[in-house]
């Protein structure tokens, strides 16, 4: 199947071709003719298979007809959990539409000023891309109109409500028309994101791309045993030796171990920059900036840049320390191998990690291939993890070999 065959405007099909795309991917194949048709959706794809262009192209599509409200509030509402995801998702809205006439896409997200967002509000749009805090602060100010929204899309709907955002998620849903459709992406459609569905969809076309097992098969995975601190490092330094490695991002569990890190690399003579939730809007924006264009190669981040960063010359993905969810290991790993590319994944991982490695295992459906860096190899067994030291329990209390106990029970003496 081609894009033509899906009954777009000749507009949207002339921004596709530019844009270098022919043929639709499986889950815009499907996703496509559904949201046309009027239906609401609920639909589990994995990052990098073009879920965004998904429910962009159908959207503008719906804003080839003319809107039957006046007002100069958004026709098309698009909910995302990060800063850096709003952005992307306004990219592709703007790059799909610019042969298309009177049509605006305004971004807004917090860490950003005011003043800007207050006047994009205030100006005729057409799509409004929002992160639910700052969303939600504009909404309680009175400066949006939600009168016209006809299309209310939830991107990353799983990691909305494990950043904690299904309060303000239902509360904008509720001021919304009673006549608006509603589309729902997600990595994963279980749970607390299901229960969620069923408040807010009616009557859904439920679509399941990419099962967990099946997801990035273009990526080769490896795992690294390590000892200890110290030896993560040694380990690192080679890994980043690696003449095939064009650009990597190297994620760490906190921003003080990201900012060390980059510190460190510095030291070495390599060109590493910082990404995490402690920089403003305008450090994250200029630092994206700058990976895309290559000026460095080099990015140690945090989770914040496990989701919503689409950089193609992105080649390794090293986790230098491992996450706790393994959803966000998907995430993360899905940084590379992007648009088709092969990618490879490391992860660190000491013995008392090994646990979460066969979790992320088992839900990934692929096994990380153990490597080893002859001259670096690990000394502790990845089964021997040391329990703390607890002194043995025997009937009657706690004994010392050859000492006195003082937590032996002492028998009740009576007095006169």
């Amino acid at each position: 199947m081609e894009f033509k065959e899906l009954n777009l405007h000749a507009a949207i099909l002339k921004a596709i071709e530019e844009a270098g795309y022919i043929t639709p991917t499986p889950i815009q194949e499907v996703a496509i003719p559904a949201i046309v048709k009027g239906s609401d959706l609920r639909a589990s794809a994995s990052t990098g298979t073009g879920k965004t262009a998904a429910f962009i192209l159908p959207s503008l599509q719906r804003l080839m007809t003319p809107a039957t409200l006046p007002g100069k509030g958004p026709r098309v509402l698009i909910l995302v959990p990060t800063r850096e995801l709003a952005m992307q998702v306004a990219e592709e809205a703007a790059k799909y539409s610019r042969h298309m006439a009177k049509c605006k896409t305004v971004c807004i997200y917090g860490g950003a000023p005011y003043p800007p967002q207050n006047r994009d509000l205030m100006r005729y749009h057409e799509i409004l891309v929002a992160t639910p805090g700052r969303l939600i602060d504009h909404m309680e100010r009175g400066r949006i109109d939600f009168s016209r929204v006809e299309l209310f899309i939830l991107d990353e709907a799983d990691r909305m409500l494990d950043m904690g955002f299904i309060e303000p998620v239902e509360q904008i849903a509720s001021e919304l028309p009673a006549t608006h459709q509603t589309l729902m992406f997600s990595a994963t459609l279980a749970g607390s994101v299901m229960k969620l569905s069923n408040r807010l969809l009616k009557n859904p076309v439920e679509i399941c791309i990419t099962p967990a097992r099946t997801k990035n098969e273009n990526i080769e995975q490896r795992l690294h045993r390590v000892d200890n601190l110290a030896h993560k490092y040694r380990l690192l330094d080679h890994l980043l030796e690696d003449p095939d490695m064009t650009q990597a991002i190297v994620f760490t569990s906190t921003k003080r171990q990201a900012d060390e890190l980059v510190e460190k690399l510095a030291h070495q003579g390599k060109s590493a920059r910082a990404l995490h939730g402690g920089m403003n809007q305008r450090q994250r924006t200029r630092t994206i900036k700058e990976m895309r264009s290559e000026e460095f190669n080099i990015l140690v981040a945090t989770d914040v840049a496990s989701r919503g960063i689409d950089i193609q010359t992105i080649s390794h993905v090293i986790n230098f320390d491992l996450p706790r969810s393994t959803e966000d290991y998907v995430h993360r790993i899905g940084r590379t191998g992007r648009a088709g590319a092969t990618g490879i994944a490391l992860s660190l991982a000491s013995p008392r990690e090994m646990s979460l490695v066969r979790q992320i295992e088992k839900f990934t459906g692929q096994l990380m291939n153990p490597h080893q860096i002859p001259g670096m190899e690990p000394r502790l067994d990845a089964t021997a993890v040391p329990d703390r030291k607890k002194p043995p329990f025997r009937k009657g209390g706690f004994h010392n070999k050859g000492k006195p106990n003082q937590y032996r029970p002492q028998p009740r003496r009576w007095h006169p």
